[in-house]
């Protein structure tokens, strides 16, 4: 499965800012400014208390804030963090029963193989990373609980991937070996190229080559270095907010299972220093808040690091 660059379409207006709106009305913001500094505000602040209050027909930014606490409290109180821990154990129960089914219908195994692999499968850790890591030198009978025990790896490797890189696990589903070395082709160059960044010796055209040859990666469309890394940060720092806000029991739990992750502990590995190359270049970005999630619908890494950087408080800089 190869992933291609997005073609442009277009279609029926949904939502969102009117692209055809006007611009702000210079005349009635010179008006509101000139009013409050002749009020005796300093010309900075009169400016900051124009944006906080909006216009005739623009909101401003207090309008900005209340929507995004609205939506903020809707999405805290109707999910929950562990779709992704559910979602492995269901694999799990599904590959261990189908391997006790395998052992009991085949008549030509050894009774003590039989027995032994009984136990092995009975006596699993109560606990979901420690089992599926037990599993991973297994030697399964059967060919379905293998393919579920396999699609665990394939989805920790999209889940932990789509925490940095918005539309990974659709993209990569079904993916084959060769796709998922074109990823860690990407993850090498990327973490390559924020090297040279954080140590100054990049050039416009070591950030051309890396968009030429991975460009389809970054819907988002950076034109420069520094847009790159904006885009980047934003993400990494919302799934980092994403682990704070789980109980320790779950967030040990996916950092465990992680290293299964499309079975590449090298994979873990080059994600762990592009969070650091994106921490050390974005230090003013949120790493260490969190949420506190009260719903009942579960959300897998990536969609939780979505949400999360949806409700971001937003930016108040003039």
């Amino acid at each position: 499965m190869a992933i291609h660059k997005r073609s442009a379409k277009y279609g029926r207006y949904t939502g969102g800012p009117d692209p055809l709106a006007p611009p702000v009305d210079l005349a009635e913001a010179l008006d509101a400014v000139a009013e409050d500094v002749m009020a005796g505000y300093s010309p900075r602040h009169a400016l900051q208390e124009f944006l906080r209050r909006g216009g005739r027909n623009r909101d401003g930014l207090d309008d900005l804030a209340g929507r995004v606490q609205e939506r903020r409290r809707d999405l805290l109180g109707r999910h929950r963090l562990d779709g992704t821990l559910d979602e492995v154990k269901k694999l799990l129960d599904t590959a261990v029963l189908e391997e006790r089914k395998q052992l009991a219908r085949d008549a030509m195994m050894d009774n003590t193989d039989r027995a032994f692999r009984e136990m092995q499968l009975q006596n699993l850790p109560s606990s979901t990373a420690a089992a599926v890591n037990e599993l991973a030198s297994y030697d399964w009978q059967s060919g379905t609980a293998r393919e579920a025990y396999d699609r665990i790896k394939d989805l920790l490797g999209r889940e932990v991937l789509e925490q940095r890189f918005a539309g990974m696990k659709q993209a990569l589903e079904s993916a084959t070996d060769e796709d998922r070395e074109a990823v860690n082709a990407m993850l090498r160059d990327l973490n390559e190229l924020l090297g040279k960044h954080r140590r100054g010796e990049d050039t416009e055209a070591d950030f051309q080559e890396f968009m030429a040859a991975h460009g389809q990666y970054f819907p988002e469309n950076p034109q420069s270095v520094e847009e790159l890394v904006d885009a980047l940060a934003q993400r990494a720092a919302a799934a980092q907010r994403l682990l704070q806000s789980m109980s320790p029991e779950q967030r040990d739990e996916l950092m465990r299972l992680s290293a299964q992750a499309f079975g590449s502990p090298e994979l873990m590995a080059q994600l762990s220093e592009l969070d650091a190359s994106l921490q050390a270049l974005r230090p003013g970005e949120d790493w260490t808040g969190s949420e506190r999630f009260e719903g009942q619908e579960g959300l897998g890494l990536g969609d939780g690091t979505g949400v999360l950087q949806d409700i971001a408080e937003p930016r108040r800089t003039v």
